[in-house]
């Protein structure tokens, strides 16, 4: 799963990296990013503009009585997502991608000790995360403005996630961006043949401070490496 990540940069240089419309004016600067806080995403319109817009993380389907669903619906599997009621009709016409420049797991080091990583690209290079975006409106409040929402799409893990985790966020190459992105359904096999673990070379992981833990912690140390990048198993610290 994926249930913290990074948005360092500020939404202006995302915007040009993804050739989109910043409409969040966000400083960036964003060092542990939790279940639903605000982060930025990538949205398409059906004019085919992009824009940088700041949703809420975990997604509430458009039929939900209640806002509390998207607590649990933080991640999608890429196995079930076509199929799975809360997301299927976010899947075929409301995707969007999370940029991220790293996100963040735990390695059981004994059954007492979890030690946070940090994972990003070796290139130092941000992410795109696959995403899916939904639009809720409170029954209870008909007159309330609606709730954007997004989730997470993971996949199985490669071999610098494996020893730590058995799942991980789906990374879009940039060639990938365009089919994601557009609004217009398209094949559904080009879109789930998307959702593949990132390539082994791609990311390295490092140990960082246990102050991750808390969601209320912010701050740039929360990144700094503790330790050397590690590939494998026990190449975290006990810190």
């Amino acid at each position: 799963m994926c249930g913290r990540f990074t948005q360092q940069r500020p939404s202006a240089e995302l915007a040009a990296l993804f050739g989109a419309e910043d409409l969040a004016e966000s400083p960036g600067e964003r060092y542990n990013l939790a279940p639903q806080q605000l982060g930025l995403v990538v949205v398409e319109r059906d004019d085919l503009r992009r824009a940088i817009v700041p949703y809420r993380w975990g997604l509430i389907p458009s039929w939900a009585k209640d806002a509390r669903i998207g607590n649990r619906l933080i991640n999608a599997r890429a196995e079930t997502v076509a199929t799975t009621p809360a997301f299927r009709a976010a899947f075929a016409k409301r995707r969007c991608i999370v940029p991220a420049d790293g996100f963040y797991e735990w390695e059981r080091m004994t059954p007492e000790i979890r030690q946070p990583n940090l994972i990003h690209r070796i290139d130092s290079e941000p992410m795109a995360f696959a995403g899916l975006w939904s639009i809720w409106r409170d029954p209870a409040q008909p007159e309330a403005e609606p709730t954007r929402t997004f989730t997470i799409v993971t996949t199985s893990a490669n071999a610098t996630l494996e020893p730590i985790h058995d799942r991980m966020p789906v990374i879009l190459p940039a060639s990938a961006w365009t089919t994601w992105l557009a609004p217009a359904p398209p094949d559904p096999g080009e879109l789930l043949a998307l959702l593949r673990p990132a390539p082994d070379d791609l990311l390295e992981r490092y140990p960082v401070s246990k102050r991750v833990n808390n969601a209320r912690n912010e701050g740039a140390d929360l990144v700094i490496p503790l330790g050397p990048p590690g590939p494998g198993p026990g190449s975290a610290p006990i810190l």
